[in-house]
């Protein structure tokens, strides 16, 4: 155990980091029809006790991937709603796993925080490169695309009136 640690990556503090770690405690939640909090758990005292399956984590890269497990557990429903109508010709059990919760993660992210629309989606394409298959990027990368989009085009009008009343005052 010893060696483990002092062979263990430095704490990673990035958001990316935190997207990765949240992704693999989704997908081993999933496989194993585990509650998401109780996986998170685990994941978080393996990593913590040196296990280099997760990526050490920085406290405020914790922090975020906390976030991102409770926003997740909440908003599983519509997260999933979103995608069902979102994505064209592909049902959620023809989909690769790993494919469908990097849609769920960034979906949410899409959904429910401030986040800028392009670092979650290049992040999201970047775990299905790394741990789906082959056009798991393409794909991934093309439904967020298209949903990110459709999210812009929905708060568009919003959006004239503020700056119509920012050009007024």
């Amino acid at each position: 155990m010893t060696r483990r640690r002092e062979k263990a990556a430095p704490p990673v503090g990035t958001r990316r980091a935190a997207r990765e770690f949240v992704f693999r405690v989704l997908f081993e939640a999933d496989r194993g029809d585990l509650p998401l909090s109780a996986v998170f758990t685990r994941a978080e005292g393996a990593m913590r006790g040196g296990d280099d399956t997760f990526p050490q984590l920085g406290p405020e890269a914790l922090v975020f991937a906390e976030e991102l497990v409770g926003g997740l557990g909440q908003h599983r429903a519509e997260i999933d709603e979103t995608l069902r109508r979102t994505i064209r010709g592909w049902s959620f059990e023809q989909m690769a796993q790993t494919d469908l919760n990097v849609l769920r993660l960034a979906t949410y992210e899409l959904l429910h925080t401030p986040e800028p629309h392009p670092p979650v989606i290049e992040s999201a394409v970047r775990i299905a490169r790394k741990f789906g298959g082959d056009d798991s990027g393409r794909f991934v990368n093309g439904v967020l695309s298209g949903l990110s989009r459709q999210l812009r085009a929905e708060t568009a009008p919003d959006a004239r009136e503020t700056r119509g009343a920012d050009a007024e005052g």
